[in-house]
């Protein structure tokens, strides 16, 4: 898979060439990535005027997402089966956030050391 989850620069909607940086492509037999198809059962309601519909991408996938549409920004997840293989073998995936420092820090920088990951929201 191209990527398990994504941060994108969007408020619901993706242009084909998001599509295509996730992995993902439209083609007549459905979405694709790779030799992996999805069925798409109603492409209009997927495609509109505005681009591809995350939400109803993300629900095709059976990932989850969170849209902010005042930051302009939406998160796509891992699938479902990525989750769950995460959540038996008790491996955190890679990922990476802003530091304080406005840099990038991935989880994978600190192998080989104890973490504690602190998660909170203001809303």
């Amino acid at each position: 898979m191209a990527n398990d989850t994504a941060i994108l620069e969007s408020t619901g909607t993706l242009t084909r060439a998001q599509l295509a940086d996730l992995g993902w492509e439209l083609k007549p037999e459905g979405l694709c990535q790779d030799d992996t198809c999805v069925i798409v059962p109603d492409r209009g309601a997927l495609v509109g005027d505005a681009g591809f519909d995350l939400v109803i991408l993300a629900e095709l996938l059976d990932r989850p997402v969170a849209i902010d549409s005042e930051s302009g920004l939406s998160a796509m997840g891992a699938d479902r089966g990525r989750r769950r293989s995460a959540l038996i073998d008790l491996v955190a995936p890679d990922f990476a956030l802003p530091d304080l420092d406005g840099g990038l820090t991935a989880l994978s920088d600190h192998r080989s050391k104890k973490r504690l990951l602190v998660a909170f929201s203001s809303w």
